[in-house]
Order: C-alpha cells, then sequence, then structure tokens
C-alpha cells in the first residue's frame, strides 16, 4: 500500500480512537493538539468520518457515531453516557418514570444506559437489548429521524416478523407521524401494561444522535398526563444537547 494511503488511514483511525476514548465530547483543537495533526488536515478527516458515521459532530464537539458503537457497545459507555447520565436522573426523579439512552445500531437501537426508579423494579430495563422499530418507542424516534433511504435496514425485522408497513396504521406512516410531531409513543405493544414515549436529539447533516425514553405504567401515559410527559422529554433532551456543546455544564 503506498505510504500516503497507510497515512490517511492512520490518520482516519488516530481520530477515530481519540473520540471514541475520550470520557467527554472533544473540540477539534483538543483532537488535533492531542494527536500532534494539523488542524485543517484533522479537520478535513473527521468531515469524511463524519459523513460516513463513524463520528458525529454536534456543534463544535464530536461524540462516537453509530458505527463505532455498533463495532462497540462500550464506546457507548463514554461520551453520551457520561453527558446524558445526570439528564436521565432528572428525569427519573421528575416523572416517577424509567428514564433510557439509546443509539442506533444495524437495524435496531441498542439501550446504552437507564435509571430506573425502586417502584419499577418489575418492568426490564432491556440495557444493552437491542430493540427493533415496530415494537419499541425508542428505535420509532431514532429511526424516524432518518431519511427515507437511511429507514431500511430498520424496517427489514418488522418485514420479516409480519408486522404491516403500507397503509393508515403500518409502520411507514407510524414513522411519518412521529417525525412531524418529534415524539414516538408506544403502549402496551412489548408489555400490555407498559408503555413508552421517545425524543431523539438530532443535528443538522448528522442525523439522530441518541433518543431519551420514558418507561412506566400504561395508566401513566393517560391522554391528559402526556403534555406534561411530552414537556419534561422535551426538556431533557435539550438539556443534553446542551450537555453536549458545553462540556463539563453537568459534570462534577
Amino acid at each position: 500500500m503506498p505510504a500516503s494511503a497507510t497515512s490517511a488511514v492512520d490518520k482516519a483511525l488516530d481520530l477515530i480512537e481519540a473520540v471514541a476514548r475520550s470520557d467527554r465530547p472533544l473540540r477539534l483543537s483538543e483532537i488535533a493538539d492531542g494527536l500532534g495533526m494539523n488542524r485543517a488536515t484533522a479537520y478535513r478527516v473527521l468531515a469524511d468520518l463524519v459523513r460516513r458515521r463513524w463520528v458525529l459532530r454536534f456543534g463544535d464537539h464530536y461524540v462516537p457515531g453509530p458505527a463505532v458503537l455498533q463495532l462497540s457497545p462500550a464506546a457507548a459507555a463514554q461520551s453520551l453516557v457520561l453527558a446524558a447520565r445526570p439528564v436521565l436522573e432528572e428525569l427519573s426523579e421528575a416523572t416517577g418514570m424509567m428514564a433510557n439512552l439509546q443509539v442506533l445500531a444495524a437495524d435496531r437501537s441498542r439501550v446504552v444506559d437507564v435509571v430506573r426508579p425502586a417502584r419499577l423494579e418489575m418492568i426490564s430495563d432491556l440495557r444493552d437489548d437491542l430493540l427493533p422499530v415496530h415494537r419499541f418507542a425508542g428505535p420509532l424516534a431514532l429511526v424516524a429521524a432518518l431519511d427515507e433511504a437511511a429507514r431500511l435496514p430498520y424496517l427489514r425485522p418488522a418485514r420479516e416478523a409480519g408486522h404491516p408497513l403500507p397503509g393508515p396504521d403500518g409502520l411507514l406512516a407510524v414513522l411519518e407521524r412521529t417525525a412531524s410531531t418529534g415524539f414516538a409513543l408506544q403502549r402496551g405493544r412489548e408489555q400490555p401494561l407498559v408503555a413508552s414515549l421517545s425524543r431523539a436529539l438530532t443535528t443538522a447533516g448528522a442525523g439522530p444522535i441518541c433518543a431519551i425514553t420514558l418507561v412506566g405504567p400504561s395508566v401513566d401515559f393517560g391522554d391528559p398526563e402526556l403534555p406534561e410527559l411530552r414537556r419534561r422529554l422535551a426538556d431533557a433532551v435539550d438539556r443534553l444537547a446542551d450537555a453536549l456543546t458545553t462540556p463539563g455544564r453537568h459534570r462534577d
């Protein structure tokens, strides 16, 4: 392999490793200076990595992308989880619900962190589980934030399970309604007495970064309760966005 090609590969891998190993979102200057790399070169290579979703850019910070998380769930325990943990704790305490953090994997979403109150110990937290889009609110919120072509791999498990895709109540229509409102709601689909409400954190040009989901008894997700739950969930997603763009805001 030509030396230039080897050098380009080395630079890309060095950048991926720097972002994935960090315990917080990093600025371009921090990444480049830490590697002893020219900032213009680092910016150019990072742009390619963002395009291929190995790295996500949020504001002027970089975090591990879905491609990294697919290969190593441990990478998810870095920037996103550290930034989101205080937000999940605050949301769970305010609502009395379970709050979880999810990211996209190859054709499902993965639960990478959970805060579960003692009163909901009977509900599985699904930590590290892979969730299909037709059964859970988290992947529904994430996939709804993708463009039509990018949604295709996530439709496959639903199709294989015989879940309807077309029609007014099919998955495609549900995805469009979710994209329109910004909230995904599932009542009793996975467990008869359990409901969930989810909202994705997105950034222009990079698709969904993650989703925060509230989980609890279906009776607590009635129509009278939903507006307040949506408000608190939207506030939590905004706080996470703030934590990612202002490292240290939610850290001790």
